[in-house]
């Protein structure tokens, strides 16, 4: 029931979800957004604003992800995560979370990663930047804390989303091996992008004097087979 303003560097992307909200009766806009240009940040801010006012709820949920070894990483390698992964979500988190705190109310919701819990190997600057920003969500709760703006985060295991794909698969192949034998792949089951629409939606649906500080979702393992299954 919310309106609703989509950014992205893939704008066609968010021009197809727009329209099939439209299609339902929803109010949804299409905005360029790139999180490492400050430039198209302000924009992005601008015109959302201007599209359906005042912006009551942010959900951050973009995120980089590429393999790299500690000992084998640059800094640039760093350095790209943590734009993406932080310093951009940093920039819409004031941008947006000021107007919150002058009228006491408003939901900032942060998409993570399960690698907080679990660290592993082969994504050192995707590891270090999702834990850089669980400590910034950390310290926002307490200084928000009283404001009316609730800080949450939302925690995904492995998701069936695109990242990844683009990755060598040799290289993918060995990374999988690496995690299995930390027990950090113990299914092949992935969580579908909608079970992580549905656990913003729980947050930002939360009745008030309520907050979820973190929600952990992770898929459902397939069914063990039994004797006589076919």
């Amino acid at each position: 029931g919310h309106p609703v303003v989509l950014g992205a560097r893939r704008l066609e992307r968010c021009e197809k979800v727009a329209a099939e909200i439209a299609e339902t009766g929803g109010r949804a806009a299409a905005v360029p957004l790139d999180l490492t240009d400050s430039t198209s940040r302000d924009a992005f801010v601008r015109r959302a604003t201007q599209a359906f006012g005042e912006v009551e709820v942010l959900v951050s949920n973009a995120g980089a992800q590429r393999p790299a070894k500690t000992m084998e990483a640059d800094e640039a390698t760093f350095l790209e995560h943590l734009q993406v992964n932080l310093l951009g979500v940093h920039a819409l988190t004031k941008a947006f979370g000021a107007g919150m705190v002058e009228r006491g109310r408003g939901d900032l919701v942060f998409v993570t990663s399960e690698v907080v819990r679990e660290p592993r190997p082969w994504v050192a600057p995707y590891v270090t930047s999702k834990f850089a920003l669980e400590g910034m969500i950390a310290a926002l709760q307490m200084e928000l804390e009283g404001t009316g703006v609730r800080v949450s985060t939302v925690r995904p295991g492995q998701t069936l989303t695109e990242m990844g794909w683009n990755w060598d698969q040799q290289v993918t192949d060995e990374i999988l091996r690496s995690w299995q034998h930390w027990g950090l792949a113990r299914h092949p089951a992935f969580l579908p992008a909608s079970g992580i629409a549905a656990a913003v939606a729980a947050v930002v649906g939360a009745p008030p004097g309520v907050t979820f500080s973190v929600l952990e979702v992770e898929p459902v393992a397939p069914p063990a087979r039994r004797k006589g299954d076919r």
